[in-house]
């Protein structure tokens, strides 16, 4: 391509982002003057099995249930500007996203839209007939004997690369790598060869970095009177201003809150990263032991010397299984003597249980005083000697069945007259739960596939 520098902005890291976010995002890449693109993270380890559950009782649905509140707000900018949207957010179902696009378009009174759906990540069909390796220390799931939900492979950035090659105005992939929404942009952009191991690495390098959204631009980094960050309720979403080299930029949609800092960066570079030198992924093994960052402006971070090796042969797959059931019931205790009454309440209900004898797996908290650090033990619950002045007990079971999680719950509303004394503000709720292992597939196994939707093919 002509243009020696691409802009990537991100404006979603999870599937229930905010929406309102990529307006400024957009405008900053549109004024930039520079090829860009857009990009939204919605899918986390569990969200495509959820989607395949909503998938199977609706065939139209199990793509991002929000994909209409960020699509909106920035299509006809997008569309008249140039600018592609790249979203995982097809879930379990790209092709019912691609005609909710289609739908959003035409109340738009948008016409012409062009969608390139990416899909072959979905292996639960013959995820048994391959030949799997087992991912990492992880429990094996026992998949001859379990319901697979869904099994779906991370899946690299050629395709989506090659799917900006037929010009469309977003592209819809399933379960992708995070940072291949970055990349395969780029790759479009600059004709990168997937086998340039430095260049595939500057652009997991960039993807990794803009993934996580407000995470690199001050939000998961405010720490009051620690990491000061201004403006938190109108944080920026990330924009990385790329090379050719594969150097880059972060910055921010000026007028926006938040911050760009070293810090900042530094800490979302190393985030989810076990080997700085070995950071495999589906397009390339990326070494970030020898990464420079340096401030060059406010909110500006100049980030270069990314190094790759090959990419593994072998590609991760995520496999969900039905987990059962979680029940849970909360319950407030306040003033003198409130960490007595909350422990006893736990107590309670850890001999309710046994005497009705439930099959289930049963934890007890003392939220505000100790939760997030103890274990199912509650060894850390059991030695805690302060006094706090309100202490909320919460109950959790997790069952076979939805009945029985269910029965734990309402056991914890039951304390309100059964006791201890002073009990109130209660709460439960029973959901279904999912449980998720990884194993290894072949790359040769996985065949990604490439679909053009026009509003003629709805």
């Amino acid at each position: 391509m002509s243009s020696d520098k691409m802009h990537i902005g991100n404006a979603a890291a999870f599937a229930f982002d905010r929406t309102d976010v990529g307006i400024p995002v957009v405008e900053s890449l549109v004024s930039s003057g520079k090829p860009s693109a857009l990009f939204y993270e919605t899918l986390a380890e569990r969200t495509l099995a959820f989607a395949q559950r909503e998938r199977l009782s609706d065939p139209e649905k199990g793509y991002s249930p929000n994909i209409a509140g960020f699509v909106g707000p920035v299509l006809q900018r997008c569309i008249e500007s140039a600018v592609p949207i790249i979203g995982n957010f097809g879930a379990a179902n790209p092709m019912g996203a691609a005609r909710r696009l289609h739908t959003l378009a035409k109340e738009f009174g948008i016409s012409g839209l062009r969608v390139a759906v990416v899909d072959g990540d979905d292996l639960r069909e013959n995820i048994r007939g391959l030949q799997t390796k087992q991912w990492g220390k992880e429990k094996p799931l026992d998949l001859a004997n379990t319901k697979i939900l869904s099994a779906n492979v991370y899946m690299g950035s050629q395709p989506i690369a090659d799917a900006l090659g037929q010009d469309p105005h977003i592209v819809v992939t399933g379960r992708v790598t995070d940072s291949a929404l970055a990349l395969g942009p780029l790759m479009h952009h600059f004709d990168w060869a997937s086998d340039d191991w430095d260049k595939m690495a500057a652009g997991v390098l960039a993807g990794h970095l803009l993934e996580c959204g407000a995470q690199i631009t001050g939000g998961y980094y405010a720490d009051p009177g620690r990491k000061n960050v201004p403006g938190l309720a109108n944080v920026g979403f990330p924009i990385a201003e790329v090379n050719e080299d594969g150097s880059l930029i972060i910055s921010k949609p000026n007028g926006t809150g938040g911050v760009v800092n070293t810090r900042t960066v530094k800490e979302q570079i190393l985030y989810e990263v076990d080997d700085p030198a070995n950071y495999l992924t589906p397009d390339v093994t990326l070494d970030i032991s020898e990464v420079e960052v340096e401030q060059v402006g406010l909110d500006r971070v100049r980030v270069s010397g990314a190094k790759g090796k090959p990419a593994p042969d072998n590609w991760k797959v995520t496999i969900s299984v039905d987990g059962g059931w979680l029940g849970e019931g909360e319950i407030s205790y306040a003033g003198p003597n409130a960490l007595a009454r909350a422990r006893l309440a736990a107590q309670t209900i850890r001999e309710r249980v046994d005497i009705l004898g439930l099959d289930c797996d049963l934890r007890t908290d003392l939220i505000g005083t100790i939760s997030i650090h103890d274990g199912d033990t509650g060894q850390l619950t059991r030695s805690f000697s302060g006094e706090p002045q309100e202490v909320r007990m919460r109950a959790a079971a997790n069952a076979n069945d939805e009945a029985t999680a269910a029965l734990v719950a309402r056991e914890v509303e039951s304390l309100y007259c059964a006791g201890p004394a002073g009990g109130g503000g209660v709460r439960r709720n029973t959901t279904w739960r999912v449980k998720t292992g990884s194993v290894l597939v072949p790359k040769k196994d996985v065949k990604p596939r490439i679909t053009m939707v026009t509003e003629d093919d709805i």
